[in-house]
């Protein structure tokens, strides 16, 4: 059995703020980590922006040279036993902790088997398989309209490969963009070489061995490689497995401390309290992932630092690109305040006439303004609204 004063779950950018942050406050306590993937910590966003551009490959991998850190690798927690706090691995290796950090981050949604042509797009191995794929095949198919499927459409389409999107809402990013901004989307990406589909139910993903058809109530679509970018949810099999609190995610405090204060719990599947906000959510997203991590981390060696951030999020498609911050979703009431329509503007997404989430449409340096303006809780009306950022 190995022996670990600190114990991480998961190999994702959460666990090497982790790190850093023990680091700041415990130069050589042990430190132990078990990831499911090959690599040590790397950065996710480069699997779909940069990597497809002109980044490489070994830029994306983080300087681990904190000293005595352990890495075990290509290998998955299954079970926690907290009263001896032993983690058993997929191998039957065993490893004891004082504290313990879950970091497992998310699972896409499955709409279909996995196979060497149906990928789910979540980590370095997709993005080198899929990549593989361009070099071979030509006709390309996505599932999703979100994060995933409009930033792998841009990218297969920059690489002049033959792209349909199918999806269910009006609009590229449909679940959080005005619905006239999605529907230019729709039309932004036709201009770039992508066929869409909206508005489109996908019935059935059948696998043949040239090819794999993509079933509507209408047409059946047939495709080289097919990717789906449903949405994810966190590993509830391992989480349910600890029984310690969970709502949507691992449910955590103000320190991010789940229910039993020896264990942790970080990045996209933690749900923790936000003051801004004043709800408990769970963040899919880089900021959030580092943040909470080196937080986690800190508050493991024994500080009681809260964590009070609002995490932002960003996206690049094709020339477009976005920063966003609080709750963005096409249900709520939104009011745009377009510089040039579609080109550059800001939306604010309003709950009873108080800002709770903004985007910045190719505006830039204000996400702090932002995050102030939500933490204000003021209501604020449209003539107040409009032009008040970007400061």
């Amino acid at each position: 059995m190995k022996i670990y004063k600190y114990l991480i779950i998961g190999g994702g950018m959460t666990t090497k703020a982790a790190i850093d942050g023990i680091r700041s406050l415990d130069a050589d306590g042990s430190i132990g980590v078990i990831s499911e993937e090959k690599y040590k910590p790397y950065e996710r966003p480069p699997l779909s922006k940069g990597l497809w551009k002109d980044k490489r490959m070994d830029d994306i991998f983080f300087e681990m040279d904190a000293p005595n850190v352990s890495f075990h690798l290509s290998t998955t927690a299954k079970n926690v036993d907290r009263d001896k706090k032993v983690v058993t691995d997929s191998k039957n290796h065993q490893y004891k902790y004082s504290k313990l950090l879950i970091a497992t981050g998310v699972t896409p949604k499955k709409i279909s088997d996995e196979s060497e042509r149906i990928i789910y797009y979540k980590n370095l191995d997709d993005f080198k398989k899929l990549r593989q794929l361009t070099k071979k095949y030509s006709n390309f198919g996505i599932i999703g309209g979100g994060f995933i499927g409009s930033e792998i459409a841009a990218a297969l389409t920059n690489t002049e490969k033959k792209v349909t999107m199918f999806f269910i809402e009006k609009g590229v990013g449909g679940l959080i963009f005005p619905e006239k901004l999605a529907k230019h989307l729709n039309d932004y990406y036709e201009n770039h070489g992508v066929s869409i589909l909206s508005e489109t139910s996908v019935t059935k993903i059948h696998k043949e061995e040239k090819k794999i058809h993509v079933q509507t109530m209408n047409k059946d679509y047939s495709f080289d490689v097919l990717v789906i970018g449903v949405g994810a949810h966190p590993d509830m099999e391992l989480l349910k497995s600890i029984h310690i609190d969970l709502e949507s995610g691992v449910k955590v405090d103000q320190y991010l401390r789940t229910s039993d204060p020896n264990i942790y719990a970080a990045g996209d599947v933690a749900n923790f309290y936000s003051p801004d906000l004043e709800k408990r959510i769970r963040v899919e997203h880089e900021d959030g992932a580092y943040t909470q991590g080196e937080i986690a981390g800190k508050n493991m060696t024994g500080a009681e630092e809260p964590y009070n951030h609002l995490p932002f999020f960003y996206s690049d498609l094709y020339d477009y690109g976005y920063e966003a911050i609080g709750t963005l979703n096409s249900n709520l009431e939104m009011i745009e305040d377009w510089k040039k329509e579609f080109d550059e503007g800001v939306v604010y997404y309003r709950e009873n006439g108080i800002v709770v989430g903004v985007l910045l449409w190719n505006v830039w340096d204000q996400v702090d303004n932002a995050r102030e303006l939500i933490a204000s809780k003021k209501k604020m009306n449209k003539d107040e609204l409009c032009g008040y950022l970007p400061k």
